[in-house]
């Protein structure tokens, strides 16, 4: 199951719809800021199921801002970030990923893609699929009981 990660959209939908042409996901997560780019992307693919959480620029939603959900049996914790001060340190984030039980942890909220794996969780950032230079999105990969997670620019 190929599950596409996307954060940081800023009004950029055509890239984010690209990706979902390359990367043919069975799930697109969408990591906030902002929301409405991704309603727009469902509109465009309907039949790909797709779970979002807001971002801080993301006024005015009623979403919860920390969705966890299980995919292929995998738990997954998905956030903007921006309530764990993921600018400044993960630990928070990761330490609510500890305590859920979660497999794979997500969050956006910096602009800056990076993928780590301590043996137990993966940390994914995808960067932002919305910058006008370097656009990045996240894919996860899950076949059996492998589990990857990637990072690529578009």
């Amino acid at each position: 199951m190929k599950i596409l990660v996307l954060s940081d959209s800023h009004g950029k939908v055509d890239n984010m719809a690209r990706c979902v042409e390359m990367v043919n996901p069975r799930h697109i997560l969408h990591l906030g800021d902002c929301i409405r780019d991704a309603e727009a992307l469902h509109d465009l693919f309907p039949q790909i199921p797709m779970t979002t959480v807001p971002g801080n620029c993301d006024w005015g939603r009623t979403e919860p801002g920390e969705v966890l959900l299980e995919l292929e049996g995998r738990r997954i914790l998905m956030m903007h970030g921006h309530t764990r001060s993921v600018k400044h340190t993960t630990m928070n984030a990761r330490y609510a990923a500890m305590e859920l039980g979660a497999d794979i942890l997500l969050f956006g909220h910096t602009h800056y893609s990076t993928v780590d794996y301590d043996g137990k969780l993966y940390m994914m950032n995808p960067g932002s699929i919305g910058d006008y230079h370097a656009p990045t999105y996240g894919v996860i990969t899950i076949e059996g009981s492998r589990a990857d997670c990637s990072v690529y620019r578009l």
